[in-house]
């Protein structure tokens, strides 16, 4: 979805909140259109019978197509199939949402050493402490005790209550996918990046562009006390600050010596070592490609060296006041300000005597 500029003066003037509705109204329709179910558990968003988004394909050929819904029919009756956006949803549960490759499976270890002080977060105990709807089945969920925290990549879903939303600058964001598709083999050595930017900006996956996930929430949930928006940039300059911020939306009391053992748990080192131990055993790496890490530089800014300048364009030009609105400088705004430096330094102009 590409979002239309508006004079920046405009943008900076209105308020965030009605900047957001006249902005992306289709954002705000988004969020608008999606039910919402007063159950004491929030039930499914699609319709009965299979989800559509999950069901197995018939192109698949026709016995190992049988077979294979066949199968999938079985696990969805029992509970057995994964979660996605198809399980129920309790009013108590608190969720660390994000666009993909954001930055999650750190924030996960981070929030997750935060609420099970008595436990060591690592990658053979991440799915029980803060599942994924994306990992974990249906049946897995329920069993799950209460309050749970859950994670998830979902755009706007009305039957979430309680919501911690991580952002990234997708300049970084579209880097990291890269390497990830990589790694899970989805793509080979040789797929061209400039093919890979084309696909990110139109958002072909089950969570929609970045532009579109991370709008939909902003549009209908910014300001609510129910809602924490951190961003990945602010939490690598200052973790335990950012942290703190989690503890508070939790109503958890923490002191700042635990606030630091959470912090030392999600190390990055940590993690990197974690993963050439127990990468063959976590549901996300196991049998992937060991030659590409999961955990990457754990940086911001890598897309200055790693993007060229017609793939920042592209990105800027779909999402830039978005971007603007979350607090990420464009190329234009930076051009701007080394012209207006430039102006502020040079000399007054002397008449000739």
């Amino acid at each position: 979805m590409l979002l239309t500029s508006i004079p920046r003066s405009q943008f900076v003037a209105a308020p965030k909140k009605a900047r957001l509705n006249w902005e992306f109204p289709e954002l705000v329709s988004l969020a608008a259109s999606v039910r919402h179910d007063d159950s004491s558990c929030r039930g499914q968003s699609r319709p009965q019978g299979l989800p559509e988004t999950t069901r197995p394909k018939a192109e698949e050929g026709a016995p190992k197509a049988m077979i294979s819904q066949l199968s999938y029919a079985v696990k969805y009756v029992l509970g057995k199939d994964i979660a996605g956006r198809n399980f129920f949803v309790c009013p108590d549960d608190t969720f660390l949402v994000s666009y993909p490759k954001s930055g999650s499976t750190w924030a996960r270890f981070l929030v997750a050493a935060l609420a099970n002080p008595e436990e060591t977060v690592s990658f053979l105990n991440i799915d029980r402490l803060l599942p994924s709807i994306s990992s974990r089945s249906k049946r897995a969920l329920r069993k799950q005790p209460r309050p749970r925290l859950i994670k998830s990549h979902e755009y706007f879903d009305a039957r979430y209550q309680n919501v911690i939303y991580l952002v990234r600058d997708p300049r970084d964001v579209v880097l990291s996918q890269y390497r990830f598709f990589l790694k899970r083999g989805a793509i080979d050595d040789g797929y061209a990046l400039d093919r890979f930017v084309n696909r990110f900006l139109a958002g072909l996956n089950d969570y929609g562009s970045w532009g579109e996930n991370v709008g939909s929430w902003l549009a209908a949930r910014q300001g609510s006390k129910r809602f924490l928006l951190l961003c990945y940039e602010d939490m690598l300059v200052d973790t335990e600050k950012e942290l703190m911020k989690v503890a508070d939306f939790l109503g958890k009391q923490v002191a700042p010596e635990h606030v630091s053992r959470c912090v030392a748990q999600g190390s990055a080192d940590r993690m990197r070592d974690l993963e050439k131990k127990q990468g063959d055993q976590w549901v996300t790496t196991k049998g992937k490609r060991k030659d590409v890490p999961f955990v990457g530089a754990a940086k911001a800014g890598g897309w200055k060296s790693g993007l060229a300048a017609e793939h920042v364009a592209q990105i800027e030009s779909a999402w830039g006041p978005l971007m603007r609105y979350v607090g990420y400088e464009t190329s234009t705004d930076a051009a701007d300000k080394g012209m207006a430096a430039g102006v502020m330094e040079a000399p007054l102009w002397q008449p000739s005597r």
